[in-house]
């Protein structure tokens, strides 16, 4: 499975038609915390909503550690998806000072 770094991973989705941020947390962590512009889609629901990600962009997967991502993309993967996971998760988004945003857009924290 191809991972990608935070930094990467922002890059990826800088711009108009850039990588789709999948945010595999449950809704307490994205909410409390989450990368700018990223999509939830909760690990334990993600086959039921396969259809309503995109295909034509490449999806970067992402959760706290890193773990839950890493079989989001491979589900992803096995489906046909160009998915990849961002290593070390939102902690190590967090940790190169990039931005974190609660749900009211707010600064967020990682929980």
């Amino acid at each position: 499975m191809t991972e990608v770094s935070p930094q990467e991973a922002q890059g990826l989705a800088a711009g108009a038609g850039g990588a789709f941020l999948l945010d595999v947390r449950e809704a307490e962590e994205v909410a409390a915390g989450h990368a700018p512009g990223s999509v939830h889609v909760a690990l334990a629901t993600l086959v039921d909503n396969i259809a309503s990600l995109p295909r034509d962009r490449r999806i970067v997967c992402i959760c706290r550690s890193g773990a839950r991502s890493g079989r989001a993309a491979q589900i992803l993967a096995k489906q046909g998806f160009d998915a990849v996971n961002m290593s070390g998760g939102m902690n190590a988004w967090a940790a190169a000072g990039l931005d974190v945003e609660a749900a009211d857009g707010t600064p967020g924290r990682v929980i």
